[in-house]
């Protein structure tokens, strides 16, 4: 089952502000090994399969370093097509030296952490098949436990690291929150996700198309955080594809009910969410 195309609504790519232009690419290429689709006096573009954006790097004229305890992305996540592939991206980390922040095993998925130099932070991982995945009343089991890294390493294949497989793809994005009750109506009133995890008044994981979570939401930066300001590093927005025109347009009827920050520009439609994160909604071109 794929749970990242039509009819679900899923994250599609990610925008991020950096300080360092040059620093950035070498870590996205060299480390995170993706591939260089595009390239400006300000951006990069990013792909896996030579032709797809997946990852958009900017540094903007007078940037700052990333701002702590703020709202904004948490980490974004890639999705990889087998565990095998996540046994060889994290041979090559371990390899490369590059410093790693966690590896968990979440139950439904195993995962690899990270942050890129300005401290973006990244989830590398591999599903476990969704028929093994555990349901009760319509949510989802997962945990975070200690990943068994021997018995991921014995899905590897031995072959050398060539970077990131071509069907790799954003699985998920995680993002702090200021409120989660406001967050809740925004993304599932609003835009139309289902709760599938919830763990007290902290986080709460949204999905479409009973999948274990395409949006994370957490307060863990403090309730009631702030924005980061528009010069900082970090997130600068994310894409959101729906199936089709319909569909988001009746999104963003419900949407207007509560929000006012709905920008209309061509084929997309452009969104402020109430932790003052950026998002732009889509369909499949």
């Amino acid at each position: 089952m794929n749970f990242h195309q039509s009819p679900n609504v899923y994250v599609e790519q990610v925008h991020l502000k950096v300080t360092n232009k040059e620093r950035a690419s070498s870590f996205y290429q060299e480390i995170l090994g993706l591939q260089v689709l595009k390239e400006y006096r300000t951006t990069v573009v990013f792909t896996v399969d030579g032709k797809t954006p997946i990852l958009t790097i900017l540094e903007p004229e007078q940037v700052t370093a990333k701002e702590a305890r703020r709202t904004g992305l948490y980490h974004f996540a890639l999705l990889l097509p087998s565990r095998a592939d996540l046994a060889a991206c994290l041979k090559h980390l371990l390899e490369s030296g590059y410093p790693l922040q966690g590896a968990s095993d979440h139950f439904v998925s195993e995962a690899i952490y990270l942050a890129d130099p300005d401290g973006n932070g990244i989830e590398v991982y591999a599903d476990r098949p969704s028929d093994k995945w555990q349901w009760s009343e319509g949510m989802v089991q997962m945990d975070t436990a200690p990943l068994d890294v021997e018995g991921l390493f014995q899905q590897s294949n031995g072959e050398a690291w060539r970077g990131l497989p071509k069907e790799t793809i954003i699985g998920h994005i995680h993002l702090h929150v200021a409120d989660l009750h406001a967050a809740q109506q925004f993304y599932c009133d609003g835009l139309g996700f289902d709760i599938v995890a919830r763990y007290g008044e902290q986080a709460l994981f949204i999905s479409s198309g009973n999948y274990h979570h395409h949006i994370g939401l957490n307060t863990w930066n403090g309730r009631g955080a702030q924005p980061p300001s528009e010069k900082s590093a970090g997130l600068e927005y994310f894409t959101l594809i729906y199936p089709n025109k319909e569909e988001m347009l009746q999104t963003i009827t419900r949407l207007s009910n509560q929000h006012d920050s709905i920008q209309v520009e061509g084929e997309e439609i452009k969104l402020i969410d109430p932790s003052g994160t950026r998002l732009i909604l889509r369909t499949k071109a």
